[in-house]
């Protein structure tokens, strides 16, 4: 099949830290090189960002730097928008500055958009540590990435990880690329789909665990909490009708969890509690091996709680919670 050729768009707002080891990863892709170009939008960072990503060019002969200048949109989407506006290619990838990704990226992506798709998603899984914090992230991060690809499959598309994230550039100008997302500074991945759904593209996911892209989960408790709120807030603005399956999915789990507290009035409330943990289990167990995780039952059973517990949370914190990139 034939390589495609691509661009990589990346988005980077001081992430000194990060770059290096993004840009090592895109070196070694398993692709050729003349079939890709970088471009990497310092997002006005005020560390050490461009310049640490200036040092590595001289070891690539396909890589552009360039500063976010006069942006047309705030926060990350306009950079992206800049970046992908000296695109020579038709076929862009995204994804983050703080990520690396695996070397068959992208061969996948290629092998999928040879399919005639026009939007495409993969895992964007995090990278396991030792910690609550990297837990509940894995654990939120796998269930997620579940419910996206089902939609996917029902034909029902509503979301992606921005940070493995591709289209062709002509299918995102024929939905106007980002003019209709701005609703919150972020959903550059979630409702640019919900553009695309509405213009009817063809939208698909690639199962490949080798194409994977990785990055670390947040640090602290108050890091997750702001960063699950932001996404939250941004399916505030999904279509009607994935506001009703996601609304009914995320109710019945609920219900299903407090029928605990009323299996203490009536035996027969336990039954929809246990019916859930088993699912839980089955859901985590048959997925967790494509993000390259491992959960116990007992994790599973606790981490399946607070999550839910937590989707709660991050609704009301949604409401009240203003954006902010960076």
């Amino acid at each position: 099949m034939d390589h495609l050729n691509l661009s990589i768009i990346i988005s980077a707002k001081n992430e000194a830290d990060n770059i290096s080891s993004l840009l090592n990863s895109l070196k070694n892709v398993d692709y050729p090189k003349d079939n890709f170009e970088i471009i990497l939008v310092d997002d006005n960072s005020t560390d050490l960002t461009y310049n640490n990503a200036c040092a590595s060019k001289n070891e690539f002969t396909n890589l552009k730097i360039i500063k976010a200048e006069n942006k047309k949109y705030p926060g990350k989407k306009g950079a992206l928008a800049l970046g992908i506006s000296i695109a020579i290619n038709d076929y862009i990838l995204i994804t983050d500055a703080d990520c690396t990704v695996s070397a068959a990226w992208l061969k996948r992506y290629s092998e999928k958009f040879n399919q005639g798709y026009d939007f495409l998603f993969g895992n964007a899984p995090f990278i396991p540590k030792p910690g609550f914090v990297n837990a509940i992230s894995r654990f939120e991060n796998l269930r997620t990435f579940f419910l996206y690809t089902t939609a996917s499959k029902l034909h029902l598309p509503y979301s992606a990880a921005a940070r493995n994230f591709g289209f062709k550039k002509s299918s995102f100008y024929k939905i106007q690329g980002y003019e209709n997302t701005n609703e919150t500074l972020s959903g550059d991945d979630d409702l640019l789909i919900r553009e695309a759904v509405k213009n009817k593209m063809r939208i698909g996911y690639i199962p490949n665990e080798d194409t994977a892209v990785y990055s670390s989960a947040k640090e602290t408790l108050k890091e997750y909490l702001i960063q699950r709120t932001r996404h939250t807030k941004t399916s505030i603005y999904y279509l009607p009708v994935h506001k009703i399956i996601l609304g009914g999915w995320h109710i019945i789990n609920l219900a299903a969890l407090f029928s605990l507290f009323l299996g203490f009035l009536n035996y027969w409330f336990f039954l929809p509690f246990v019916i859930k943990i088993l699912a839980d289990i089955i859901i985590v167990k048959t997925n967790e091996s494509k993000s390259n995780y491992k959960f116990s039952i007992p994790e599973i059973f606790y981490l399946q709680v607070i999550y839910e517990l937590l989707i709660i949370i991050n609704f009301i914190n949604a409401l009240f919670r203003k954006d902010k990139w960076k």
